[in-house]
């Protein structure tokens, strides 16, 4: 340390004595206020998220600019996934190399989600914004699992999502028993095979968000890849040995219909669907003929077969509904 007055004489020092902890104290706090004021963000332009993959998003703006965007921090533990509409900030020209951010989630109309098993608290969203779960099942080469599609029609009435189930390889098996089981739903129903022509079932997807989702192997790329050309979705077979497909898709992807009629969002496939976050009273509504037969049901009543006092099965003795039409709603609900 330099001497105060240079030379050789005793070592001195100005910060000697209470000046010395003042000198070496933490710096000060920034003395500019604090403000609850946010950026605004209200005439930022919007997107469509169409894919995502490890933190990098895909948007498409609404001027059809492919945009590759990240999350802002604002937004805090609030992630967005593929169907969420979003506003971006910064570079929104998509040329290479470019980066946006993501800064606001705009409110979804629906939400498709899932648990990982019955006893996991927790829901995982899956698909934001989509009006048509189509259910895709294999007629054989894996065989059809109605528990499965059970699970999946109980998710899309909780979603507020119109359900149609898809049955492919119709060369390979007849949908005559499976269609019969879900008639008394009234869930519409394609069938389709290698050779089918696709005009039933783009006229079904035309002007709508829809999700394909299925065990693997029952053929939702390959329908996928058939209905856009160019897709060059991964496909797969099925394992002789378990009888079940291998994952072919590894993330939701979100493509657009030819001609601008809709959207498909392509999904990996699942091996369960967790329905610990459903409640049969939230399900029932789905259905407005069965909902009316409950109002008088005892509290907490699960509407399930051998329920005390169900106003289901009060409904079928006097006549307003079928023993047909309350069997499926029951075997339905008995998968969540």
């Amino acid at each position: 340390m330099a001497r105060a007055g240079g030379g050789d004489g005793p070592l001195t020092s100005r910060w000697v004595g209470v000046e010395e902890d003042a000198h070496f104290d933490r710096p000060r706090s920034r003395t500019r206020p604090r403000t609850k004021d946010r950026p605004d963000y209200s005439g930022a332009p919007t997107a469509m998220v169409t894919g995502v993959d490890r933190g990098r998003f895909r948007c498409l703006t609404d001027d059809d600019s492919l945009v590759i965007a990240t999350k802002a921090r604002l937004l805090g533990r609030k992630g967005a996934i593929v169907g969420d509409r979003v506003r971006l900030d910064g570079d929104v020209s998509g040329r290479e190399g470019t980066l946006a951010r993501i800064v606001e989630v705009l409110p979804r109309r629906t939400v498709l989600r899932r648990t990982a098993d019955d006893d996991d608290p927790y829901e995982r969203p899956i698909v934001a914004n989509a009006d048509q779960l189509v259910i895709v099942t294999a007629l054989a080469d894996p065989p059809p699992r109605t528990g499965m599609i059970d699970r999946l029609l109980v998710a899309a009435y909780d979603a507020g999502i119109d359900p149609l189930l898809c049955l492919t390889k119709a060369d390979l098996g007849t949908p005559a028993a499976l269609v019969a089981e879900y008639a008394p739903l009234g869930v519409p129903v394609v069938v389709i095979d290698p050779r089918t022509d696709l005009g039933p079932v783009l006229a079904a997807l035309s002007g709508r968000i829809s999700v394909l989702v299925g065990h693997s192997g029952v053929g939702k790329s390959t329908l996928v890849n058939r209905l856009i050309p160019g897709a060059d979705r991964q496909t797969g077979g099925v394992n002789e040995v378990t009888g079940r497909g291998r994952h072919t898709s590894t993330s939701a992807v979100a493509l657009r219909l030819r001609g601008d009629s809709g959207w498909v969002i392509d999904t990996p496939g699942v091996r369960s669907f967790g329905l610990s976050h459903v409640t049969p009273d939230h399900i029932i509504e789905a259905f407005p003929d069965l909902a009316a037969c409950t109002a008088d049901c005892p509290r907490g009543c699960a509407h399930t077969a051998g329920a005390p006092g169900c106003g289901l099965d009060l409904a079928v003795t006097e006549g307003r509904l079928t023993a047909d039409r309350v069997a499926s709603y029951r075997r339905m609900i008995a998968h969540r």
